[in-house]
């Protein structure tokens, strides 16, 4: 059995990918292609069955295609690729070390006799929940998260990095200034602020644990995400993704014990990004799933 590859643009033909049968994947015929072809390796490759249709996925047979003897498939070229791992520790390590450098007052920054300035109670303790956060996601990417695809496009690190690094130096500027102003309502407003921020992180972490154990270990299989007997994974009753909820409401906390807003515009910026993936997650969700619930939304309970 062959099946004749052509650019998805172009509508050139590639190559013909002989030796298949009707139980081949298209993992079968990346690895076949990248032989014929090796400056496109397996995860550079995204297959389709019509030039604008969906990538299929690398678990589809020939058969189930309904791909036919010289049937044809669309090549795409998804670019150089970049573990996902590594874009992770990349975007995470750094606002960890650019936070703590503003957090030390460095003279280039701040001038002479900045470093000398006392500190008011609520910098100490966001320059603490900061380093939690990001030493918390560089923890996970290591042992927690398991990815259904190993590789992303290399230029979403710099695309990304410039999003966490920068919103990181702007936020670290004001809150570690010497002239920075506690919240107007004391320590109430900073216990508040802290309280949600400590809350929504252990939720987050409850629900990245709760993810990673829906998929076997070495597997891409996908299941409809559930609460299991942790109370934060409870929201899975209510929003398909409250892991960014979550999120969200770390840094609405962090935003509110701070009182500033560059906090403020990197929260909302945030929950932009993280609503846009989440309905892209719970329409998936509802495509793949016939007995995914309904009543669930993407993000907010009841609203988004």
């Amino acid at each position: 059995m062959e099946v004749n590859i052509c650019h998805a643009t172009s509508g050139k033909a590639l190559a013909t990918i002989g030796g298949l049968s009707p139980k081949s994947t298209v993992l079968d015929i990346k690895n076949e292609f990248s032989k014929i072809e090796p400056k496109y390796y397996p995860d550079r490759q995204a297959f389709r069955l019509e030039p604008r249709g969906k990538i299929l996925k690398e678990v589809e047979t020939l058969e189930a295609l309904n791909i036919k003897h010289h049937g044809k498939l669309f090549f795409k070229d998804l670019g150089p690729q970049v573990g996902w791992t590594t874009v992770f520790l990349t975007e995470y390590a750094g606002p960890l070390v650019i936070y703590l450098i503003f957090y030390t007052r460095p003279s280039f920054i701040y001038g002479d006799g900045a470093s000398s300035q006392p500190y008011a109670d609520v910098v100490n303790i966001a320059a603490g929940c900061w380093t939690f956060h990001y030493a918390k996601r560089l923890l996970e990417t290591l042992f927690v998260h398991r990815f259904s695809h190993a590789t992303m496009p290399i230029l979403n690190i710099f695309k990304n990095s410039t999003y966490y690094w920068g919103f990181t130096a702007l936020v670290a500027y004001f809150v570690n200034h010497p002239l920075y102003t506690p919240p107007t309502n004391g320590n109430a407003q900073i216990w508040a602020g802290l309280g949600t921020f400590i809350f929504a992180e252990l939720g987050n972490f409850s629900v990245h644990v709760a993810l990673r154990n829906l998929r076997p270990p070495g597997t891409k299989e996908r299941r409809i995400p559930k609460a299991d007997s942790n109370p934060f994974s409870w929201l899975f009753n209510l929003v398909s993704c409250p892991n960014y909820f979550y999120e969200v409401l770390a840094w609405v906390g962090f935003t509110v014990m701070t009182q500033c807003l560059p906090a403020g515009l990197f929260c909302l910026a945030g929950f932009y990004q993280m609503a846009v993936w989440a309905k892209a997650k719970h329409r998936n969700y509802l495509k793949e799933f016939k007995d995914y619930p309904r009543s669930r939304t993407a993000i907010v309970p009841f609203l988004l």
